[in-house]
C-alpha cells in the first residue's frame, strides 16, 4: 500500500466522491467520505466530539484518501497532513447545476452513491442554500488553507471546470 495521503475538497456537487472512489481503488488507498463522519441519519449533524474522535485518527494515518469538507475547523489540519490536495473549485453555478443533476437522479432512485450514504434525500432548497453559504462563508478560508498547504511543499491540483475534471478523471482512470 502506498504512503499517499490525498485530500479531495470542494463544494457539493463537484464530482469529489466519484473521483475519490476511482483514485482510491487505483492506488489501493482506504477511502473516507468525510460526510459519513459528519452526518447521522436524517441529516442530523454528529456531535463535535464524535466527529473529532473519528477524524483525528484518520488524518494521523499513513495512507488515506479523504474526500469532502467535514467541519471547517478540521480542514486545515487535514490539508496540511495530506501529501496531495485535489481542489475541485468550479464556478458556483456549475456546482448548482451538477448538484441539481444529482438531486434528479436521487429522486428517480438512479443514484448509486448518495451523499453520506444516507437514504433520505436532502431537500433541494437546503442543498442549494448550503452550496451558496459554503461558497460565500467557507471557500475563502479553504482556498487560503490550500494555498498554505501548497506553500509548505504539498502537491496541489486545482480543477476549475468540468472539462478539467473530466480530463483529470480520465488520467486517474475514473472515466
Amino acid at each position: 500500500m502506498s504512503a499517499d495521503r490525498i485530500a479531495i475538497i470542494g463544494n457539493a456537487g463537484g464530482g469529489k466522491s466519484t473521483l475519490a472512489r476511482a483514485m482510491a481503488a487505483r492506488r489501493g488507498l482506504p477511502l473516507t467520505e468525510v460526510d459519513k463522519l459528519l452526518w447521522l441519519p436524517g441529516w442530523q449533524l454528529s456531535p463535535d466530539d464524535l466527529y473529532e474522535a473519528r477524524h483525528a485518527p484518520l488524518i494521523a494515518g499513513e495512507s488515506w484518501l479523504i474526500e469532502g469538507m467535514g467541519r471547517l475547523e478540521t480542514i486545515r489540519d487535514r490539508l496540511l497532513r495530506a501529501t496531495w490536495v485535489v481542489s475541485i473549485d468550479m464556478p458556483i453555478w456549475m456546482h448548482f447545476w451538477l448538484a441539481a443533476e444529482r438531486q434528479i437522479a436521487w429522486a428517480k432512485n438512479e443514484l448509486d452513491h448518495p451523499p453520506a450514504g444516507l437514504d433520505d434525500m436532502i431537500s433541494t432548497e437546503d442543498m442549494f442554500r448550503t452550496l451558496w453559504e459554503t461558497e460565500q462563508e467557507w471557500m475563502p478560508t479553504i482556498r487560503a488553507n490550500i494555498d498554505e498547504a501548497e506553500s509548505t511543499g504539498i502537491e496541489v491540483t486545482r480543477i476549475a471546470s468540468v472539462d478539467e475534471l473530466n480530463a483529470f478523471a480520465e488520467m486517474e482512470g475514473a472515466s
